[in-house]
């Protein structure tokens, strides 16, 4: 496996690969070293322009093309990543952090999401509806027209995959903003639908300063559609921009996953699943499990155990062997999760392990990991749990987005439940019970667009992933995310 970073940094439009001659430039750091990883060139309004010419030709060369020709491509790409994922995966490890596993099996995921699209592509039926014999009036789908999508770092693979897989598939065009801060990966998985025989005027890959790309591409009428994940904050903000055009918006937006562990859950299961997931990514993920609630009788020796687990969670280069969580994305984590840790402490919290920068096995506050093992450069905070946390502390009521858990005591399903929804997020959530009429309950009343029962696996190709509240609106995924990329048109005939 490559472990060099092995991609070329620029802007993809037309055809044509842009490098940083006469433009702005931003560099990709490693934050496992805090190294720079390359200079990757940032779009002037000139080269928006180019992008949305291209996008508008594009449209009307993909949407005449088959269901069959769609497919093919979408299929091609997703074998694509698969045989190159050995040098991908080293890609977005050193550009965001997470570990190499991980980074393997979100260039599965991005394949399988290729799949699936490329056969839903075939299933986008409409219908006939009863007339009168001489008439005919059918209900037709269409792809909704070019589209705007701007993705995260969290997922610098996977996330890009979402939003080209869905407009791909549904016949639109589509210019991609992936993050700044780890451009790579999403590269990579543009080469791979146009390696696989996509028209060079369908997709166009830029980057930017993110409101200078957002205002612009928003204001033209040549975007139909905008597709975001990311910040509450940012995501109402593209809302209203896009309502000045009359432009559909699917939203993706923060969480607070609450987890619910009752008294009967097999908690062995639970810690066992509760621990992974907790810590997947340094905790930098939209659906992570945050707030716990533990009944009562139970608390303290989940607390004690989860703590425990959570202490031996091996944290360093996710470049590295035996490496469970790498380092947060970029210098601003850190400083945020210090502070929610600093705030939570002053109004009651008890510290159960972690709570400081660096790495575990006592690493100082500059503490990190170079390419080679221990050094002084890298965006490390140790995995966190406190306990006790009052609902008026700030981390209980603010995304931490960050390897944090944090604990809380109650007694009864209702206040379980009240706690859950709480918030105006309504992302995720999770429930752990060994009783099944509890479990459907659950199901029911808590107010989130995805629920796990005795699991944190809430996501999967052919399942709609998205919120409600604040978390957004729209569904990325399954039959839905294609459908969030089509129109329907209505035809009476006489």
């Amino acid at each position: 496996m490559s472990r060099s970073y092995d991609t070329q940094l620029a802007l993809y439009i037309d055809g044509e690969r842009l490098g940083p001659s006469g433009r702005s430039t931003h560099n990709v750091v490693n934050p496992a070293t805090g190294d720079t990883l390359g200079e990757l060139p940032l779009a002037t309004p000139a080269d928006l322009d180019r992008a949305l010419d291209a996008a508008a030709r594009g449209f009307r060369v993909w949407r005449g093309k088959t269901a069959e020709e769609r497919g093919n491509v979408l299929a091609g790409a997703a074998r694509l990543l698969r045989e190159r994922a050995d040098r991908i995966a080293p890609i977005a490890t050193q550009e965001e952090g997470k570990t190499l596993t991980e980074s393997r099996i979100e260039v599965m995921m991005a394949a399988n999401l290729f799949d699936f699209y490329a056969a839903e592509t075939r299933r986008i039926y409409g219908r006939v509806l009863v007339r009168p014999a001489g008439m005919l009036s059918r209900v037709m789908k269409e792809p909704v027209g070019p589209v705007a999508a701007f993705c995260p770092w969290n997922f610098p693979i996977g996330n890009p995959a979402r939003k080209l897989g869905a407009a791909i598939g549904a016949g639109c065009s589509i210019i991609i903003k992936p993050p700044e801060e780890a451009p790579g990966s999403a590269i990579e998985v543009v080469n791979c639908l146009l390696d696989a025989g996509l028209p060079k005027e369908v997709v166009t890959c830029v980057f930017g300063v993110p409101d200078q790309v957002s205002r612009h591409l928003i204001a033209s009428p040549i975007i139909r559609k905008v597709s975001f994940t990311g910040s509450v904050a940012v995501g109402k903000h593209l809302m209203k921009l896009a309502a000045d055009g009359g432009k559909r918006t699917t939203m993706e937006l923060g969480g607070h996953g609450p987890v619910l562990v009752f008294d009967d859950a097999d908690l062995d299961r639970a810690l066992e699943v509760l621990v992974a997931a907790k810590f997947r990514n340094a905790g930098q993920v939209c659906v992570s499990p945050t707030r716990f609630y533990v009944q009562e009788g139970i608390y303290e020796r989940f607390v004690k155990e989860f703590a425990a687990r959570t202490a031996k969670v091996a944290v360093g280069n996710g470049l590295e062997g035996g490496i469970q969580m790498g380092p947060m994305a970029n210098p601003r984590r850190p400083d945020a999760i210090e502070g929610f840790v600093a705030e939570a402490v002053k109004v009651g919290a008890r510290v159960m392990v972690g709570g400081e920068r660096g790495i575990a096995g006592g690493a100082d506050s500059s503490g990190g990991v170079g390419s080679g093992g221990r050094g002084s450069r890298g965006f490390f905070f140790r995995p966190t749990v406190l306990a006790d946390v009052p609902t008026s502390a700030r981390v209980m009521n603010e995304e931490p987005f960050g390897p944090i858990a944090l604990m809380r005591p109650f007694k009864t399903f209702e206040e379980a439940v009240e706690q859950a929804n709480r918030l105006p997020y309504g992302l995720a959530a999770f429930c752990f019970t060994e009783n099944g009429r509890r479990a459907l309950l659950l199901g029911d009343a808590i107010e989130s667009g995805m629920v796990g029962i005795n699991t944190t696996m809430i996501a999967g190709a052919d399942a709609p992933f998205g919120g409600v509240k604040d978390s957004g609106h729209g569904s990325e995924d399954g039959p839905e995310g294609l459908e969030a990329c089509l129109v329907l048109k209505t035809i009476h005939q006489a």
